[in-house]
This record gives structure tokens, sequence and C-alpha cells, in this order.
């Protein structure tokens, strides 16, 4: 049985801590008045040569001080023009103001997907491993099953997020919540009766109650066969039927999750691609956290059955995977790119234009990192090469989701900071606590699978 260190959980705890207050101080210094922001604005048009701040009035106010009565109308114009630049420069301003009180919402939301996912994707990996009847991957299955474990609170934490943004928030995640948007959007009309805030919450539940009941009851069938009888493959075969069907479930509401949770905080655009998308981002990172944990538990002794064969196949995966995330990628920013139909291709000019470092890095640390690092056999068996293409894969895979949601919240008033830094340790502490402590509620190895001898003397 593993134990818990009380090391390991000091450092969950601690970054549980540091996390949620960093979180505070985030949401208490993103509110911002209208004057302060409007001085923000000047001081950066200022330092840019820019004088975008400057209004008409100047303008206006130094020619009707010398105007005579022959030029009334003109000047009557001229203090149109100046009113409805000013009602711009006012709704510019209000508009900065509403992206900076985003910003916190946006984080938090973004770490709590990211975490939420790569226990999910690691659910999906073990229902394959069921389904497929594989004979190398059973020594991991009790790794697996302590990720898992975070899929209940970590999806109820990410639809919490979202609904909270929308109820006590300001709209800060989805603007279709907004009924003064839609009311002046006839295309989120449109959609209305899909995108409301009833439907989406009725979704996100049904979705997390069929991922969890599966977790449920393929742990308890997992447990069950542990304490069967030699020669009694019952509790193996529901494993195998319930994964078959759980497969299916999972291909269709992590499609509709995707749409829902990610997709539509761009409600004007779509891509019939993106759900395969976020599964190969949440396939792979998943992977990836297979293999650090094994091999952080293995190098505390622990999981002796599991050599470094297993690690290879651990890393072929995150190595193929990769690639299959890069082809999709490509796939869909090559067709919108070059059929360049305005609703679809403003998603990557928003990008190209105010996240290019963030977008393109991200394609360097999920393809480039990953197919140097790992192509070659025999780097895949050496574990802390592993650790490391696993670390540049993760980071890769949170920009990736960074990218997914900030541009349509915060728009060019992104940054990576206080507030990005702390909903990370937050959720990265709250996943280490869970995770490690559903890994001490049963044996490590699932000794009653039917193909753990198999598994145990795997060598490729």
């Amino acid at each position: 049985m593993y134990t818990f260190s009380n090391r390991l959980k000091t450092f969950s705890i601690a970054l549980i801590i540091i996390g949620a207050i960093g979180v505070v101080y985030g949401f208490m210094t993103s509110h911002k008045s209208f004057e302060d922001v409007e001085t923000m604005l000047a001081a950066e048009a200022s330092h840019g040569g820019g004088h975008e701040t400057e209004t008409k009035a100047h303008v206006v106010a130094g020619d009707t001080e010398h105007a005579d009565n022959s030029h009334d109308a003109n000047a009557h114009d001229a203090l149109a023009d100046t009113e409805h630049h000013v009602d711009d420069h006012t709704k510019h301003v209000e508009h900065v103001q509403h992206q900076i009180a985003n910003r916190p919402w946006s984080a938090l939301y973004v770490a709590a997907f990211f975490f939420f996912m790569i226990a999910l994707g690691v659910l999906a990996f073990y229902a394959i491993q069921f389904a497929a009847q594989a004979g190398w991957s059973p020594v991991l299955f009790r790794v697996m099953e302590g990720i898992t474990a975070y899929v209940l609170p970590g999806a109820l934490i990410v639809l919490a997020i979202a609904v909270a943004s929308g109820t006590i928030g300001h709209y800060n995640l989805f603007v279709w919540m907004d009924p003064d948007v839609v009311a002046h959007d006839k295309l989120i009309q449109g959609k209305a009766g899909y995108l409301n805030l009833t439907w989406f919450i009725i979704r996100g539940l049904i979705f997390i109650a069929g991922w969890s009941l599966y977790r449920h009851f393929a742990r308890k069938f997992s447990i069950a066969q542990d304490n069967a009888d030699v020669n009694d493959n019952r509790n193996f075969k529901k494993s195998f039927r319930i994964a078959a069907a759980f497969l299916v479930f999972y291909i269709y509401t992590e499609s509709i999750m995707s749409w829902d949770w990610i997709m539509s905080v761009d409600p004007h655009w779509f891509s019939t691609l993106f759900g395969w998308y976020v599964f190969a981002s949440m396939f792979v990172s998943g992977i990836t956290v297979i293999a650090l944990v094994t091999i952080y538990l293995k190098s505390k002794g622990l999981l002796p059955f599991v050599n470094n064969s297993h690690l290879h196949d651990l890393a072929k995966f995150m190595f193929g995977i990769s690639i299959f995330w890069t082809y999709l990628w490509f796939s869909q920013f090559m067709l919108i790119w070059y059929s360049n139909i305005p609703e679809e291709v403003t998603y990557f000019v928003t990008r190209f234009q105010d996240y290019q470092l963030p977008f393109l890095g991200m394609v360097v640390m999920n393809f480039v990192f990953p197919l140097l690092l790992l192509m070659n056999s025999d780097y895949k068996r050496i574990p802390w090469f592993i650790v490391m293409a696993g670390i540049v894969i993760l980071c890769g895979h949170y920009i990736d989701i960074f990218n997914m949601i900030m541009p349509a919240t915060v728009g060019d008033r992104w940054f990576i900071g206080i507030p990005e830094i702390s909903a990370i340790l937050l959720f990265a502490g709250l996943f280490i606590f869970v995770a490690f402590t559903a890994l001490t509620k049963a044996p490590l190895l699932a000794k009653g699978n039917p193909f753990i001898k198999e598994s145990e003397h795997f060598h490729y």
C-alpha cells in the first residue's frame, strides 16, 4: 500500500494556500476605476509615441474661441463629432476596464480546466486499455485510477467557475450569458436555444455524472477483481463492457464539453475540428502525467514491477499524440487561413496580433520539443529525459488552453503574472492532494487483472 508522505502532503497544502492567497489578491486588484484606466491608457499612448487619448475637443475649443456667427453650422457639426469621439473614448475605457476585471476569472478558469482535462484524458486512456484488452499497461492501472480521482472535483470546479462568472461575476467569461449583449447580437440570439445558462448547467452535470459514474464502477470492479478467485474474471469482463460503452459516451460528451466550456467564449467563431483538437491536448497531457507520477513513485522505491519498457511505451504515446495534436492544429489553422472566411479567420487574426509569442511558442513546445526530445528510441527509456520532455509538454498545453480562453476575455490585456501563477499553484496543489490520497486507498498493483503477468514481464 502506498503512504502519502507528510512532505508531499505538506507541499500540496502549501501550494493550495499560496495559490489561494494569490488568487484572492488577483481579484482584489482587478477592479480599476474609470480614471485609473484612463490614466493607464494615456500613459501607454505617450510611451508608444501616440496621441490616441487626445480628443477633438482640443481642436474644437481652439476653433470656436475665434469663431464668428457665420461659422455656427460648422461649429455645431464639429461639436457633434467631438461628442461622438468622447462617447467612443468612454466606451473604450469601459471595455478595457472590463477586460482587466476579467483577468483573474480567466486565469482561474484556464488553470482549473487544465488540471481537470489531465484527469479526464487519463480516464479515457484507462478505458481504452480495458476496451483494447492491452497486455502491457495493467501495472499502471492504479496510477491511472489515482489520477482520475480528480475528475469529479475538477469538473465541478470548472463548471462552478463558469456559472459563477455569469451570476455573481459580471459575465467575465461568456458574453452569451449577458442579456444586454444578447439583446443586440442577432447571431447569439439565434444560438440562444442552446447557449443559455440553464441548459449549460444541465449539460455540464450530465457530462460530469457520466464520467464520474464510469470512474466509480471501473475502480470498484478493478478492486473487486483483486479479491476474486484466480479463475473468476467476471469483474474484468464487466470492466471491459463498461469501458466500451463509456468510450462512446466520452466521444460525444468531450466534443460537446469543448464547445460549451471553451469554444463558446468566442460565440461568433466555430470549428468542426475543435472537439478533436481539445481531445488531443487532453490526451497527451494525461499520458504525460501518468509517466511523471510513475517515475516519481519508482524513485521512491515503489512500482518495482514497472520497467523501462513501460516508460518507453508511455513516452511513445507522448511523442505520437504530440504529432497528432500538431496535425490537428495545422489542419484547423491551414483550412481557416486558406478559406479566409471572416467569421472563422478572426480567431487566428486576434491571436497573431496580440498573442504572437504564446501562440507560436505553444507550437514549438507542443511539437518541436517532443519531436526532438522523444524521437530517439533510447531516450524514451531515460526517466530524467522523459521528465524534461513531460514538463515542456505540460507547459505547452497549459499555454494552449491559455490561448483558447484569454483572447476572448481579456483581449490584449494578457500577462502571465500573479493571477495566472497563483491559479496554477492552487490547482496543482489540489490535484496532487486528491490524486495521491486516492493512491493510498488500494494496493499499487492490480494483481487480479488477467493480464497482470504479461504486463509484469513486458519487454520491448
